[in-house]
């Protein structure tokens, strides 16, 4: 690549920096940028216009909506989506798409405006030192002085955010260095770099597995790809092993599949917990094993587990940093995947009703509990599993609603989930509708509690005016139900600042232009749920659900007595 800011004979035709980034896009296979308009990246806009044909640009209609819908489109395609934001305000809105993208690790790259050049470091209109502020949650965060380098750090950029443990990357754009012109030449399409498993380690693998009577398969984290997935269901089914999924990770393994075995979640099915427990042999891949796939780490002894512990990662830096594996090898998924498939299967006949009963308790753990109340979600969640189509895309919000579709529904193919791992909320909405754009033809079910909704249910304008119809499905219980279920847990009948004073969402979302409905009974939920997808726009329907009943599992009244019951024992 000519690096040098000057035209040589017959060498690049000068461009401004506005266009060298927009082409910079262009190289790097960009086919969707996720915005809010602000001043500070004008050119870049400019120079947009001229390539809507090959990059849309989806104008959203809050940063940290566009965060989200950027996270989630890396998570649904295995590609860095993109999100340019405005100085300041703009970049602190969407720093929690950016927290998002690296605890989900997942692959993304943020263009920020920057106040000018010759004005840095003296508090100028809106000036944050982003490697400062982004320092802590990227891969990497730089600042572009100079336009001759936009090509070689927007490669860095893209390499950087998809290779090896994938995350998010931060670059700030001085609003006077966007017009500066430069004669330089594209720099080539990033090429995916993660490390593979040595024979050695895959050798060891297959004897620690012949050897083991119980094990369970753990599979997380980002990297995967749909041949990734494959290949792991495939070495799965040779040695029978039952496999359970990190959280929001449930598109990983195939949840039809006679292996797996449910998922290490906020909520996970107890049976579930003690097989984890008590197995012989732990193969951990792609978790990094966080604090909810290891239960507030009490699933595994610290920092030696009891049992024989494999943990494949990308980070050579994650393997061994809290919990000590007997064997730890450094792998990206697919590099791992097809090292697996290579090894010969083991004699696994004698552990054949380990992995029967893993799947039994599954299954079992899927049935819901009588309920005799006015909205049966149990229920609404089983016919939903039997209606929705193996693509479909559900796009998850954080809270304890989503305990019915995470518990209920089932996901048969990768990238067919996208949620919070943070446990941020507000991704709901904006994840479902950067699904329907990315996936037109499919159909994409988001979920969400009412006090999620209301965080980012302004991106329902985004997808108004983009034509994307996502069907948006809101447990409305007047509260932020998560936080009301800690407090009753510790400090019962002493509720405070979790009550919530709702709009009508079916209203709301008619006034943006959308389909909604309010479901009030069990029997409601299946014509409302096939009129939002017959109305071929986004829809909301507003789910009105017992506050009573703030889990799949318990109520309230139920925790309240409890905890009661503790603090007079003491």
């Amino acid at each position: 690549m000519n690096a040098t800011p000057n035209a040589l004979p017959g060498g690049p035709i000068a461009r401004p920096g506005g266009r060298l980034l927009v082409d910079a896009l262009r190289s790097q296979g960009v086919d969707m940028v996720f915005a809010v308009a602000g001043e500070s990246y004008l050119e870049v806009i400019d120079a947009l216009y001229d390539a809507r044909n090959e990059i849309k640009l989806v104008t959203c209609r809050h940063e940290a909506g566009a965060a989200h819908m950027a996270e989630a489109y890396g998570k649904l395609t295995g590609k860095p989506g993109v999100v340019m934001v405005t100085r300041g305000p703009g970049a602190c809105h969407a720093a929690i798409g950016i927290h998002s993208a690296h605890q989900n690790s997942t692959p993304l790259v943020m263009f920020v405006g920057q106040v000018d050049r010759d004005h840095t470091e003296r508090e100028a209109f809106q000036e944050v030192d982003y490697r400062r502020m982004f320092g802590v949650m990227t891969k990497w965060t730089a600042q572009i002085d100079h336009a001759y380098r936009i090509p070689e750090l927007v490669g860095r950029a893209f390499q950087t955010a998809v290779s090896g443990r994938p995350g998010p990357v931060v670059l700030a754009l001085p609003e006077d260095m966007q017009l500066e012109s430069a004669s330089v030449e594209d720099v080539a399409h990033y090429d995916t770099v993660r490390p593979h498993p040595g024979p050695a380690h895959m050798a060891e693998l297959r004897r620690l597995l012949e050897a083991s009577e119980r094990p369970v398969m753990l599979v997380g984290g980002g990297g995967w790809s749909p041949e990734s997935c494959a290949g792991i269901v495939r070495f799965a089914e040779a040695n029978d092993i039952p496999v359970c999924c990190s959280f929001r990770r449930q598109d990983i393994f195939d949840n039809d599949n006679r292996c797996f075995a449910g998922d290490l979640s906020t909520a996970p099915n107890p049976p579930l917990i003690k097989r984890v427990k008590d197995c012989d042999l732990l193969l951990v891949v792609g978790s990094r094993l966080d604090e909810i796939a290891t239960q507030r780490y009490t699933l595994i002894d610290l920092p030696n587990p009891k049992q024989i512990l494999v943990h494949v990662h990308p980070d050579a830096e994650l393997l061994g940093s809290v919990f000590r594996p007997k064997l730890a090898i450094q792998s990206g998924m697919a590099e791992f995947a097809a090292a697996a498939g290579t090894l010969t299967p083991v004699d696994a006949s004698r552990r054949a009703p380990w992995r029967a009963d893993a799947r039994k308790d599954y299954e079992d753990g899927q049935v819901p509990q009588p309920y005799a109340g006015a909205l049966d979600l149990g229920r609404c969640m089983l016919w939903l599993r039997g209606r929705l189509p193996a693509d479909a895309i559900i796009a998850l919000d954080a809270g304890n609603f989503s305990g019915w579709p995470m518990r209920f529904l089932r996901w048969r193919q990768p990238r067919t989930q996208t949620g919070p791992q943070a446990g941020a909320m507000g991704h709901g909405v904006p994840g479902a509708v950067a699904a329907k754009l990315v996936h037109p033809d499919r159909l994409v079910v988001g979920f969400c509690g009412d006090g999620g909704f209301m965080m980012n249910a302004q991106e329902l304008a985004t997808a108004i005016h983009h034509g994307a119809s996502p069907v948006i499905l809101v447990f409305n219980n007047g509260m932020y139900g998560t936080i009301r279920m800690h407090q009753e847990r510790d400090h019962p009948g002493r509720t405070h600042a979790t009550a919530l004073t709702n709009p009508d969402f079916a209203a709301m979302a008619r006034s943006f232009g959308a389909h909604g409905e309010t479901v009030t009974t069990t029997a409601e939920f299946q014509a409302a749920f096939e009129r939002a997808v017959a109305s071929g726009k986004a829809a909301v329907l507003d789910l009105k659900m017992d506050p009573d009943i703030i889990t799949t599992r318990t109520t309230l009244t139920a925790m309240r007595a409890a905890a009661v019951a503790r603090q007079k024992a003491k």
